[in-house]
This record gives C-alpha cells, structure tokens and sequence, in this order.
C-alpha cells in the first residue's frame, strides 16, 4: 500500500492531479482545498496518500495533513459518504468548521457540501458528534478558523471528565454552549449548563 509520495507537480485539474515520481505519474485525486494549495507544476510536492483497492481499480487519495486523511476516514463511516462525498466536504469546510459545525450540530454549514442534502447532513452531525473533536484538526491548513473556546470553557471541560465524561463529548458541548452563552460565561455557569447539555444528548 501507498502511504506517502514525494515528487513534482505535473498537472492539476478539478478533481486530481498527477506527481512525478521519478519519471512515473501518479494519478491522485484530492480534495479542491488541497489541490488549491498545491505548489505550481514543475514544483516539488508531497502528499500524504489513502489507497483504496478494488476489484476493477486501484485509487490513490492524497492530503496536505494527517488531519485532512484523518477526516477523509473519519467521514466515509457515516452510511452515504463514499470517498467523492468525503472529499467534497473537505473542499468545501477546513477541518477546523467541520469540527465546529459538528459540535453545534449546525446541519446547514455540512448541507454546503456538493452530494450533501438535509438528510445525509443530519447523519453527519449526528454520528460524528462524540468522534470529531477527538480530531484535533488545528493542524489542517485552511483559511477558516473555530475560535478557541475561552479558559472559563476550558476549566469546564476539565470539570466535566472529572465528572466522568468523555473529553470528546464534554468538548462538543461546550463549543455548543460556549456559542450559545458568550465568552463572558463563567466556569460555574459553563458546567451547569454543560451537564444540562450532556443529559440530554
């Protein structure tokens, strides 16, 4: 299997693009985010790369960063995202709105994504809910960014895997209260409505 590959940018269309490497191109397809930022032809590049073999073809799939591989895994375990749907979403949402739209369980923001309707949306949100987080998908280049959740927000999380929740879990809810309450909330405000939130998922 394929797990990185090292070259120069031949070509860039769409959906793909082919890297030399050493004389052989590789045909490897990518999200538009990545292929955007994706050096210029003749420009040396290397991609993280996801093989997928079937019976009738081999496809390589490559990212920037481990966090958008992660993502492409993460999203293909949601009934109704093959590797096109999961390479759509990730052209359309840097990692770091994916997480956030996630975690406030916003259905219209992952309806922005080609092959995404109302439906497939609130599967996303909802499976990925207690998964996505765990990500930690700062690292993904991109230029939108989920603002950092403030240190009240941040002892609250604390608070809450103290209380025996799961650090993803306390995490989406309070990106979801921390939106809903303001910056200003404080630490004790924060965990009451954090174990509110959490009784009622």
């Amino acid at each position: 299997m394929i797990g990185k590959l090292k070259g120069v940018v031949d070509s860039v269309d769409e959906e793909a693009l082919i890297l030399d490497v050493s004389g052989v191109g590789y045909l490897v397809s990518a999200s538009a985010r990545t292929l955007r930022s994706l050096p210029a032809p003749g420009e040396p590049a290397e991609l993280l790369i996801e093989t997928h073999v079937r019976e009738d073809a081999i496809r390589l799939y490559g990212f920037l960063t481990a966090a958008e591989r992660d993502w492409f895994r993460l999203l293909q375990n949601v009934q109704g995202v093959g590797a096109k749907v999961a390479l759509g979403i990730l052209g359309v949402l840097s990692a770091d709105a994916l997480s956030a739209a996630i975690a406030r369980q916003d259905k219209a923001t992952m309806a922005r994504a080609p092959g995404v309707g109302p439906k497939l949306a609130a599967r996303l949100v909802l499976e990925l809910k207690d998964k996505a987080p765990a990500l930690g998908a700062a690292d993904f280049a991109g230029p939108e960014r989920a603002p950092k959740l403030a240190k009240p927000a941040e002892d609250a999380i604390l608070a809450l895997v103290g209380l025996g929740y799961a650090q993803p879990q306390a995490a989406a809810a309070m990106a979801r209260i921390s939106a809903r309450l303001g910056p200003e909330a404080e630490t004790a405000a924060l965990i009451r409505a954090g174990l509110k939130d959490l009784a009622q998922q």
